[in-house]
């Protein structure tokens, strides 16, 4: 009995604390590393995949500055991507980086987008799974709060109610 209440309390816990994010972090260390790289970088190509390393470090960093920097890095580069493999990149990185600021209905755009390029590509699907679990999880938490507050509010309906008398 002691397992199942120790299993449950450690399921409740973790869906409160959004336990399931795989979505690597980045420290800070990193970053300066990929900032230096792109000023030495010496041809137009590596300072391109400078940049792009950068604004992967960036949209995974936990600092929202950060995130916001390589959010504004990516927009301002995807009209020029070379390929549909590095679209897929930029919308894939910029999904993050909404994921990580909490904008779930625009980082499943954006992720949609990866898949309508690759259908099959995991990391999308992955990330895609965490969206919708985030977007259920939140859902729910509303829901309860709504709940409570109508219970508190026909609760405290009643207890007028009943004074009256």
């Amino acid at each position: 009995m002691e397992a199942k209440i120790g299993k449950l309390v450690e399921s409740v816990g973790s869906f409160f604390s959004g336990g399931g994010d795989t979505i690597p972090w980045c420290t800070r260390d990193i970053i300066a590393g990929c900032e230096r790289e792109v000023g030495e970088a010496a041809t137009e190509e590596q300072k391109n995949d400078s940049i792009m390393r950068l604004s992967w470090a960036l949209v995974h960093s936990k600092n929202q500055e950060d995130v916001n920097r390589g959010i504004g890095m990516l927009e301002a580069s995807l009209g020029q991507s070379s390929s549909p493999l590095q679209t897929r990149e930029k919308l894939y990185l910029l999904a993050v980086g909404h994921y990580r600021n909490g904008d779930y209905p625009r980082s499943r755009q954006l992720v949609d987008r990866c898949l309508e390029i690759q259908p099959d590509w995991r990391q999308a699907l992955s990330l895609r799974k965490a969206i919708e679990d985030k977007i259920a999880k939140d859902g729910l938490i509303g829901i309860g709060i709504a709940t409570t507050a109508v219970g508190l509010l026909v609760g405290g309906i009643a207890a007028i109610a009943a004074r009256k008398k």
